[in-house]
């Protein structure tokens, strides 16, 4: 690795070395919990250490710094930011979005993720589609850790202003105080606010900005406090740096049960590093090394190429105890490449001369990149995929195609969306018949499904019963995230109680237009019957597992009566056995050697799901000798067994591909 002492070279009047052998221990930390979170739980915790150093390294590049007026502040402001930022941004972003493709056939989403990366607003994004950041699926989209620049340029957004406007950027006599206060107000806002979401929103929490502000703040708190207030630089700078530091680290082991405390304790410890890092320790001499002083120089390109790294390796060959020395080999040859070639002369050359065309084609370059990325999504969507394209279609669920006229966005609904339902939209819900706009003088025997994304994965065998035989017809609908039933109050509806307003919208509707010898068919996620429910409105406490189950018996055997008298029969699926490692990573031959792939099903997962199913059964059973149930979930266990590439009959660990609901037509038109 070429060295050029940079400690030297880059040394100004406010440059200090020893941040940026901070910066290279906390892109160390991220990258060690990256690989593995088993060996260091909480070394995501390196991201709200960059926070601290953000907040304090922008206040000290804009302490002092002469600018003729607003204009001509702003204005050079975001030129050093457009020069920092998005040279090496967007070869990021070019590169792996050419690179996911080849391995993933439905790469839509992290592209989606790398667009909005070029803006500053992938956490927003992430945010919107309910991403937890924490979650097995985030790591297989190559964009994710963007979120963390998406809440640096949103705070560069307000921060100068609030710089310009105390007076601080001014060097007015009161701007240090009056940029103080203002941030320390904003600050305990943001802080209330994280410690609000957090508990109720984590997600938000996480990835937005307004929550992430007192980090930031923090620095430049901090930098303040040493400039304007020397008993304060006196006092920390007594703390011994090498007792700080262990303390970070054991911070980092804390369970996260604990994660608030964790991020309140890592900015507190941050802070207190900065400021008793001095010449005469020996925390000094080991942050300022050379060495650890140039990871830290390169950390932004490092940041950005470690995770690009690890999400292909995760849809290729994986990550095994012999390929992390080539894989940190790829991370660090991608990162000095960009650092050396594309980062530092783009950001310390004079592009052009005059600011204002530095931030047009700053602007042009992600405008164009844009282009590229939408046309990737769409006109060119699945040309460069590697893993053979005969299957592509036939293996997507349901929700990312239209069967036969049978619409997902018309026949579908969320716990997040809330939108008004009728029978408008059931009556167009007819599986496989674009015609058909009555119930009334029916021949043939009608199926009404209905349940959660479950009874949407089972659409295209609905389709095929419909299409072999003439005896039956399928009306399917089906609320994500939703029990069919009228008693609980899921986490996360955006309208509380919206679950219990579907379901109760579309039995009346079934029973307003079944005949006799028509069928109920719920088909539901059977890992709904956990302590995530509340029984009613009027309370905040949730159901125990046990009280749902009990709940849920009763209300099915009083439903089987209630349409018993109009003649209808009622019939349960089974749940389906879930998956340990995500299908669409390991269905295609560069997947081979990924060790992911090596276990077949999630096994606590799966008995977890037929146990509470069996339970159902067995109570509701008891009362009721017809009550029917489809055991899908036996057909589906041999058929994985036997299958040389189970993988292609899922389209996630928990929901059936096209091709695996095709499998159980006979099984659900032999039940009827």
């Amino acid at each position: 690795m070429s060295n050029p002492n940079p400690v030297s070279s880059l040394k100004t009047s406010r440059y200090r070395p020893e941040i940026d052998g901070l910066r290279a221990f906390a892109v160390v930390a991220v990258i060690i919990n990256h690989f593995n979170k088993d060996i260091l739980p909480g070394g995501y915790l390196g991201v709200d250490v960059f926070f601290v150093i953000s907040g304090y390294v922008i206040t000290s590049s804009l302490f002092g710094r002469t600018s003729k007026d607003f204009k001509d502040f702003i204005s050079a402001f975001y030129e050093r930011r457009i020069k920092r930022l998005v040279p090496a941004l967007s070869v990021f972003v070019l590169i792996t979005s050419i690179a996911i493709c080849l391995f993933n056939p439905s790469p839509e989403k992290s592209l989606e993720t790398g667009l909005s990366s070029l803006f500053g607003l992938s956490n927003l994004y992430l945010l919107s589609g309910s991403t937890d950041y924490f979650a097995r699926s985030t790591e297989l989209n190559v964009f994710t850790h963007t979120w963390s620049l998406g809440v640096e340029e949103q705070f560069y957004i307000l921060f100068p202003f609030l710089i310009w406007f105390s007076g601080f950027g001014r060097q007015t006599k009161n701007g240090a105080r009056n940029l103080f206060f203002t941030i320390v107000v904003l600050s305990i806002s943001s802080l209330i606010g994280f410690l609000y979401l957090y508990p109720v929103n984590q997600s938000a929490a996480y990835f937005l900005m307004p929550s992430r502000f007192w980090e930031m703040a923090a620095g430049c708190l901090m930098f303040i406090g040493l400039q304007k207030r020397v008993f304060i630089e006196q006092f920390l700078e007594k703390v011994p740096p090498f007792l700080v530091l262990p303390l970070i680290v054991g911070v980092m082991f804390l369970p996260s049960s604990l994660a608030v405390t964790s991020t309140i304790a890592i900015v507190v410890l941050s802070c207190i590093l900065i400021a008793c890092l001095k010449k005469k320790t020996a925390a000094f001499k080991v942050f300022t090394n050379p060495q650890v002083v140039y990871i830290g120089l390169i950390s932004y390109s490092l940041y950005l190429w470690h995770w690009g790294v690890l999400s292909i390796s995760r849809w290729t060959i994986g990550i095994h105890w012999w390929s992390v020395p080539f894989q940190v080999a790829l991370m660090l040859g991608l990162a000095i490449a960009s650092y050396r070639w594309i980062e530092t002369p783009l950001r310390k050359g004079n592009w052009f001369g005059k600011r204002w065309k530095t931030l047009v084609v700053g602007g042009g370059v992600l405008a164009a990149l844009s282009g590229v990325l939408i046309a990737v999504i769409k006109p060119l969507k699945g040309n460069f995929f590697i893993g053979g394209k005969e299957n592509m279609i036939n293996d997507r669920f349901s929700i990312y195609s239209e069967f036969d006229h049978w619409n997902h966005h018309e026949c579908g609904t969320s716990r997040r969306k809330s939108k008004k339902v009728s029978s408008a939209d059931f009556k167009r819900c007819w599986v496989g018949d674009p015609l058909r706009d009555s119930v009334n003088n029916r021949s043939k025997i009608s199926v009404f499904a209905y349940g959660n994304s479950y009874n949407q994965q089972l659409v295209p065998a609905y389709l095929g019963i419909v299409s072999l035989n003439n005896e039956y017809e399928f009306n399917a609908f089906f609320a994500a995230g939703c029990t069919a039933s009228s008693l609980f109050i899921h986490d996360n509806e955006t309208t509380p109680g919206y679950c219990r307003y579907v379901y109760t919208q579309y039995l009346n509707w079934v029973k307003s237009v079944a005949k006799p010898g028509d069928i109920f068919l719920l088909a539901n996620s059977y890992s709904k019957y956990s302590q995530s429910m509340r029984l009613g409105l009027d309370t905040n406490v949730r159901a125990s597992g046990r009280e749902i189950l009990d709940a849920y018996s009763i209300e099915l055997s009083g439903l089987e009566k209630d349409l018993s008298r109009l003649g209808i029969r009622i019939y349960i699926t089974s749940p389906i056995p879930s998956l340990k490692a995500d299908p669409i990573l390991c269905r295609y031959w560069f997947a081979a050697y990924n060790s992911e792939c090596k276990v077949l099903l999630n096994k606590n997962k799966s008995e977890k799901l037929i146990n509470t199913y069996n339970a159902l059964k067995a109570k509701v059973s008891q009362p009721i000798k017809d009550f029917s149930f489809i055991d899908i979930y036996s057909i589906l266990n041999a058929k994985l067994v036997s299958s040389p590439n189970p993988y292609i009959y899922y389209f996630n660990e928990g929901h059936l591909s096209r091709l695996g609901a095709k499998l159980l037509e006979e099984e659900i038109y032999s039940s009827f």
